[in-house]
């Protein structure tokens, strides 16, 4: 088996690697219950959320936790995405501009909780190394936008685990060359059958003492899910 795999990762492209990786994780339909929690030096917040995605181009996220913020919703439909604030019954359309803006104050931004970027569409990939993270060996690859990408970011270096595939560690960098960020990517788990990631952490570079973490209470993928979730009655209804 392992000589299976080491064959055939010879044969492979950076860009087939990033989209194993890529497919590993996000999947084409996808459902899942999520706990964010936001760290920073003055507090610690904890959001849990459902969350439903149609590959990168349809995702409802809900929040139903802590309960002043219960019945919160994201939508993104193409390259449209809107934001539901439940107390206040206000929807809101947040613009292209604002997709790299920080989502409900996490260290995630709205572009990746509703995976509007696409690696493999907006980067140029190449294997760079291969070095050990958290003790697996793994491909080092380094993007670099394509040009007239609509990205923020001048480099993303992207491990990935030879073993299974698995993302390990994504390095941010803006374009002067500067770490913004980086997530990790721990905890692995099976879950219904399915070989993961089980916590996601992003850290920031920026601020000291601050971090965001994802920790997947489950995900289910290839799940039949209905067109109505994806509409403005589903944004916008009381559930």
């Amino acid at each position: 088996m392992i000589i299976f795999i080491s064959t055939l990762a010879l044969g492979q492209t950076a860009d087939e690697i990033i989209k194993e990786a890529e497919d590993a994780v996000k999947g084409e339909n996808s459902s899942a219950v999520i706990v964010m929690t936001i760290k920073t030096k003055d507090y610690t917040r904890m959001l849990e959320m459902e969350s439903w995605w149609i590959g990168n181009n349809k995702a409802l996220i809900v929040t139903k936790a802590p309960k002043k913020e219960a019945g919160n919703k994201t939508l993104k439909i193409g390259n449209e995405m809107w934001s539901y604030l439940h107390n206040t019954e206000t929807t809101i359309k947040i613009p292209p501009s604002m997709m790299l803006q920080s989502w409900n104050g996490s260290d995630f931004t709205n572009d990746d909780l509703v995976r509007e970027s696409n690696l493999n569409r907006d980067y140029d990939a190449n294997v760079i190394a291969k070095e050990k993270i958290a003790g697996e060996e793994s491909w080092k690859i380094e993007l670099i936008p394509k040009p007239d990408a609509p990205v923020v970011w001048g480099k993303i270096y992207y491990w990935v685990r030879k073993s299974d595939y698995l993302p390990a560690l994504v390095q941010y960098y803006d374009e002067k060359g500067k770490m913004i960020r980086y997530m990790t990517y721990t905890d692995i788990k099976i879950f219904h059958g399915k070989i993961l990631p089980g916590e996601w952490t992003m850290y920031s570079k920026t601020e000291d003492e601050r971090k965001t973490m994802i920790k997947l209470k489950d995900i289910r993928f290839d799940v039949q899910i209905p067109e109505r979730k994806f509409s403005f009655q589903e944004l916008e209804s009381g559930n």
